[in-house]
């Protein structure tokens, strides 16, 4: 198929399918997304869901480095744990960790990380939140 050829084709599906920016159940009951990708039949590759980390760790980045005063204060290793929680989470969701981020704040790291373990969070994924905590307290990968 020639470029020209594969645009016109893309334009025409485009214009059939549609772009949905969230999944929905197409006319004949499949999970779909994006220009009619069936997801039940057809998933995402690895290379996708590649692409697809590395746009949502840029998104969660941007939000933290954008709403956390003192994100930049924080090391590496603590701004890799908290896009982690964020990535589980999300970003509303990480915000709710209110007694974590004033520890943060002042760089109580010993007492964020206590804070992310007394969670409800840390109930729910076990040896995640550890690993995250302990990441948090010491401020080593």
């Amino acid at each position: 198929m020639t470029p020209d050829a594969r645009q016109k084709l893309k334009t025409l599906l485009l214009q059939h399918e549609d772009y949905k920016q969230f999944p929905y159940v197409d006319t004949t009951g499949h999970l779909t997304i994006g220009i009619g990708r069936n997801l039940r039949d057809r998933g995402v590759s690895l290379n996708e869901a590649l692409y697809l980390l590395d746009e949502d760790v840029s998104y969660f980045l941007n939000k933290l480095n954008n709403s956390l005063k003192f994100w930049v204060d924080l090391n590496e290793a603590r701004q890799i744990a908290l896009l982690d929680m964020c990535f589980n989470v999300g970003y509303r969701g990480l915000m709710g960790f209110t007694d974590m981020m004033l520890a943060l704040e002042v760089h109580d790291y010993e007492r964020a990380a206590k804070e992310m373990l007394a969670s409800k969070w840390a109930s729910q994924v076990h040896e995640r939140s550890t690993c995250l905590a302990e990441i948090m307290r010491t401020g080593e990968l």
